[in-house]
């Protein structure tokens, strides 16, 4: 099973494995989170970060999740990447996470894919196709 990491702004990433836990109806192993603050030093961070990608990897790997390319979580990520070992998605949306969830048995080349596949397609416009609440319409 393939490990993953979020490191994420604040509370970001605790909400995703909250809001995932929920969807999939428990707490998936192997599953952690760094939240990062404005106060954190990204270099008292990496180690910590470190220590929790060798405690996710059974093997298979870890994938690493952040919210804002370029911001300061996915710069501390950047850092842990290891081609083919520990591999790094930005972005991190519930339909990324909940499309990893469901398919984490799969190699992590492959998993990396159903990420990008889930993150994207998870965002779509949606219309009004039943009684406007807000309307009344």
């Amino acid at each position: 099973m393939v490990g993953i990491l979020i490191v994420a702004h604040g509370t970001l990433g605790e909400s995703l494995i909250h809001c995932a836990s929920h969807v999939i109806g428990q707490r998936p192993a192997h599953l952690m989170q760094i939240g990062i603050s404005v106060h954190d030093d990204p270099q008292a961070i990496l180690p910590q970060a470190i220590r929790l990608v060798r405690q996710l990897d059974e093997g298979q790997g870890v994938l690493l999740l952040s919210d804002i390319y370029g911001a300061t979580p996915c710069n501390i990520a950047m850092k842990l990447v290891i081609p083919g070992k520990v591999e790094g998605i930005a972005g991190v949306n519930l339909p990324m996470l909940v499309r990893i969830l469901t398919y984490r048995n799969e190699p992590l080349d492959r998993l990396v894919k159903k990420a990008l596949s889930g993150g994207t397609e998870g965002i779509v416009p949606f219309t009004q196709d039943f009684h406007n609440a807000a309307t009344g319409s």
